[in-house]
């Protein structure tokens, strides 16, 4: 299990010093995401400060971009890093796309997101191999990239990529895939080399609904669903201000229609309701108070700081290839807890 960090928000003028940071402590991969900043701008810096750190978005909105837009970004960070850069996308949700990014919900999201990757691809195994770019689809038809606009293949010390390679999404960068429900858990098994799970989830929902999910999708194309690399992001509170932090988050994430599955596993789609019903009206300051402690506890590892490496590993076994927590990374702030965590966690 390799343990990452988060990327808090701000400016990229703070990006340098927290990405060295990051790496001296011993994080195998610092992760940026797309809330208040755009999640690519942060890559560029940590890729030029650092030289061991992995990095990735956790994720790039991929409905509000192109799909070149991300092939040509994804091909510039991973040769500015040498091959560290992961390249994780979601979906977002309708209202998102619609309302703050004034782009077109899809009537297939996992078709859409489907025809993403492949035309990112595409373009890769065309810039890498020569491949002659004629990519069309339902959502894409692209078939122009002359010489002038070709970027030069990625230098790789591993042997040549085949065709079979890039048809079953092994390539020079990684893309992961973010989700909650079932259809895209589906399609991180057919097609991605990994499964960015959300911070709202449980081992138990994990278990029983998102890795059988992987596997189906796997077995569809007949892929060994080990080869998804699984990437967790998990709620810990080791304080009573982090337990009201994170019941506010959870509260948060179960008021969203799209993410209602979860709460109906448990049994507590009524109270998803009535958290979806006090986020319209704006009741954010309440809807904390419809967490319960057993709500919490399912969603969030509840501990001490000095036993939260070796309950994290427990709670995480068999489930997580990556694992970070939701808190972000702040240098100065909490140093030897982190560098605890860190040592433990890569501990074998």
């Amino acid at each position: 299990m390799k343990f990452d960090a988060s990327l808090p928000p701000v400016s990229l003028k703070d990006v340098p010093a927290i990405a060295k940071a990051a790496e001296e402590i011993g994080f195998d991969a610092l992760w940026t995401s797309e809330t208040q900043h755009d999640p690519f701008l942060p890559c560029a810096l940590i890729a030029e400060h650092t030289r061991k750190l992995n990095f990735g978005t956790a994720i790039a909105v991929s409905f509000a971009r192109s799909p070149a837009t991300l092939a040509y970004t994804a091909w510039d960070l991973a040769a500015q890093s040498n091959g560290r850069f992961i390249l994780g996308l979601g979906t977002q949700v309708k209202a998102h796309i619609e309302r703050r990014f004034g782009m077109q919900w899809p009537e297939s999201v996992t078709g859409k997101l489907r025809e993403q990757i492949q035309v990112i691809r595409a373009l890769w195994d065309t810039w890498q191999n020569g491949t002659k770019f004629n990519f069309r689809g339902e959502y894409y038809k692209l078939t122009l990239m002359p010489p002038f606009f070709t970027p030069p293949p990625l230098h790789s010390s591993a042997s040549p990529i085949s065709a079979g390679d890039w048809e079953n999404g092994r390539g020079l960068i990684p893309i992961y895939i973010a989700g909650v429900n079932t259809g895209l858990a589906k399609l991180a098994g057919e097609l991605c080399d990994g499964f960015h799970v959300h911070p709202f989830n449980s081992p138990r929902y994990l278990r029983d609904v998102i890795l059988p999910s992987i596997a189906e999708g796997a077995d569809k194309v007949k892929r060994i669903e080990k080869n998804v690399i699984i990437s967790v992001t998990a709620f810990a509170a080791t304080s009573a201000e982090e337990e009201n932090f994170a019941r506010t988050q959870i509260a948060f994430y179960a008021s969203t229609p799209s993410y209602r599955s979860v709460m109906d596993f448990y049994g507590w789609g009524g109270i998803a309701e009535k958290l979806s019903a006090q986020a319209a009206k704006g009741e954010w300051m309440e809807m904390s108070t419809l967490i319960t402690d057993e709500m919490l506890n399912e969603f969030c590892l509840v501990t001490s700081p000095e036993k939260l490496a070796e309950e994290l590993k427990a709670r995480y076994k068999g489930i997580a290839d990556r694992l970070a927590l939701y808190t972000p990374f702040v240098p100065g702030e909490r140093d030897e807890f982190w560098k605890r965590i860190v040592s433990e966690i890569n501990l074998e």
